[in-house]
């Protein structure tokens, strides 16, 4: 099958720049090196090596970072090594940026964990954690290859979990960032919507709803958060037929964990000692809803059991984001097709990296 062959294929790629990698990781290299990229992942390579610098044009006021000094662009020598550690957002758009400022040895995080010594440099986990899932559950990610609805879809889901297995960029160029068109594709033809935003965060999504359909009829946003409500109630003032509930969404009625801290990226967490009330959404909205888009960083599977009543009787579109875990790409159409078997299914993306795949279910 070519979608087997084409992801295995990426699989079993040899390095690209193994000799570049190897001298990267040498305690003698005579090249300065230089990161790109604060997160898990440069942080672990900070365990095998003092680079010269972590790159970073918009840090303020910070001039170091684990100890490393944070520069800019412009300084780093064209001679330098660069490792590329973006993964979530644009590590494509990195990389071309390097390639502009001249600098002519880059490596991205694959070819170092490729390069390093056996152990000493984990996958990141979205790789190690689509790695398992693909080794468990091929079969499923075949069957979900030809459930999608178009070409676009096949080709997204193939760039996707091929970037997931391998974290190699090369599998995203042809795509771009491009946040503000996420949950409002063409073809779901909006109109008149009775629209849930599960996850509604500062109401930027509501916001972009209200001014691509006008006409619809109702937004309820669910947000647990007490800050983010309060910047969607502010941002969303002025709209009419908005209704603000400061509730979680799941399967059952009560009390969650939830970690306030993260922004956007706030989520349900058994360590944080802060809590939220959560219901059904079954329970929460009587009225019937056309159209619910979930991000609930990976609790979209909980919340969609508790509107299964409202699936199977409104029959609604739906815009899932399915990025937060391998499994959620297999689990949430399976379940979905469980309440509605007749769901037309697509898939799309919305960034250069791991981060933002939403999973599009539209009545047939």
């Amino acid at each position: 099958m070519p979608f087997i062959n084409d992801v295995n294929a990426a699989l079993n790629a040899a390095p690209l720049h193994q000799t570049l990698a190897t001298e990267f990781l040498s305690a003698s290299s005579a090249l300065p090196r230089y990161l790109i990229g604060r997160n898990e992942e440069s942080a672990s390579v900070l365990n095998l090596i003092k680079p010269d610098g972590i790159i970073d044009d918009f840090a303020k006021d910070q001039p170091f970072w684990k100890g490393v000094p944070v520069v800019k662009l412009e300084n780093v020598p064209t001679s330098a090594i660069v490792l590329n550690c973006s993964t979530s957002i644009s590590p494509v758009v990195v990389m071309d940026t390097l390639a502009h400022a001249g600098i002519g040895k880059v490596l991205n995080l694959c070819d170092l964990v490729s390069g390093a010594e056996a152990g000493t440099l984990k996958w990141p986990w979205f790789v190690s954690q689509q790695r398992e899932d693909w080794d468990a559950h091929e079969a499923e990610w075949v069957r979900l290859f030809d459930m999608m609805a178009d070409e676009e879809s096949r080709q997204t889901l193939l760039d996707v979990v091929r970037y997931r297995l391998t974290a190699e960029p090369a599998f995203m160029r042809a795509y771009t960032v491009r946040l503000r068109d996420q949950y409002f594709e063409s073809f779901m033809q909006l109109k008149n919507e009775t629209f849930v935003d599960a996850g509604g965060f500062d109401g930027d999504t509501s916001e972009e709803f209200c001014l691509r359909h006008p006409d619809y009829k109702a937004i309820y946003l669910f947000e647990p958060s007490p800050c983010n409500i309060s910047a969607a109630r502010k941002r969303l003032g002025a709209r009419e037929r908005i209704n603000f509930l400061q509730l979680g969404l799941s399967d059952s009625q009560g009390v969650l964990h939830f970690d306030f801290e993260a922004g956007s990226a706030s989520s349900v967490s058994e360590v944080s000692e802060t809590t939220i009330q959560v219901v059904k959404l079954d329970d929460a909205i009587s009225e019937a809803v056309s159209f619910i888009k979930m991000d609930l960083e990976g609790w979209e599977t909980k919340a969609l059991s508790g509107c299964a009543q409202h699936i199977r009787n409104d029959y609604p579109k739906l815009a899932i984001s399915v990025y937060h875990s391998a499994e959620d790409f297999r689990r949430v159409p399976a379940y979905l097709h469980s309440l509605q078997p007749q769901y037309k299914i697509y898939l799309r993306h919305y960034t250069q990296g791991w981060s933002e795949t939403v999973m599009y279910f539209m009545p047939a």
